[in-house]
């Protein structure tokens, strides 16, 4: 029995020592650093703001969008539909998308290889694709996807309060611990 207590004790010894090697190579990686940043700058804006601005940028370019109803719950975002006339679609809605960021403020999305268009503003991002095929002697479909980073933004801002409010009073009296019995 003495001889197995003999082992363990290094053993025992060895593993605390990593252990504490461990914590302390680990602890500057796991220090708390704060709050996360916010995943957009500026105020969030509504979707009655987004979907008014690139309808308007698109019907500058003569792209006419209908909104269609938001389908997804718990997320938001907004679809516009509409179409154009094949030939001149693509350059279009790039048009449109170039206006938006200069007459607007719409920055360049993330990359998407050229399959698609994109653009950020605020707490939204713009998705517009490009049909693969159009029926011959047809209209080609426009579609733009709006979807925003918070799922609070469909709604507009509620408004501001006018005046102050004063602190309430408590609605019950505090509880105090009931005697104990001896």
């Amino acid at each position: 029995m003495r001889r197995r207590r003999a082992r363990t004790a290094p053993a025992s010894l060895a593993v605390a020592v990593l252990t504490a090697a461990t914590a302390t190579a680990c602890a500057f990686p796991l220090r708390d650093l704060g709050p996360l940043p916010p995943r957009y700058s500026g105020p969030p804006l509504s979707a009655d703001t987004v979907v008014s601005e690139m309808t308007a940028v698109l019907a500058a370019e003569g792209v006419t969008v209908q909104r269609e109803p938001s389908a997804v719950l718990g997320r938001c975002s907004e679809r516009l539909s509409g179409h154009h006339a094949p030939q001149t679609v693509e350059a279009a809605v790039k048009a449109a998308v170039a206006r938006a960021r200069s007459e607007h403020g719409w920055q360049d999305g993330p990359d998407t290889a050229g399959e698609r268009l994109t653009l950020t503003k605020g707490n939204w991002t713009v998705l517009a694709g490009f049909a693969a095929e159009v029926p011959a002697g047809g209209q080609a479909p426009v579609i733009i996807s709006l979807t925003c980073v918070d799922g609070e933004a469909t709604s507009p801002a509620p408004p501001a309060p006018t005046a102050p409010t004063a602190p309430t009073a408590p609605s019950a009296p505090a509880l105090a611990p009931a005697p104990t019995s001896t």
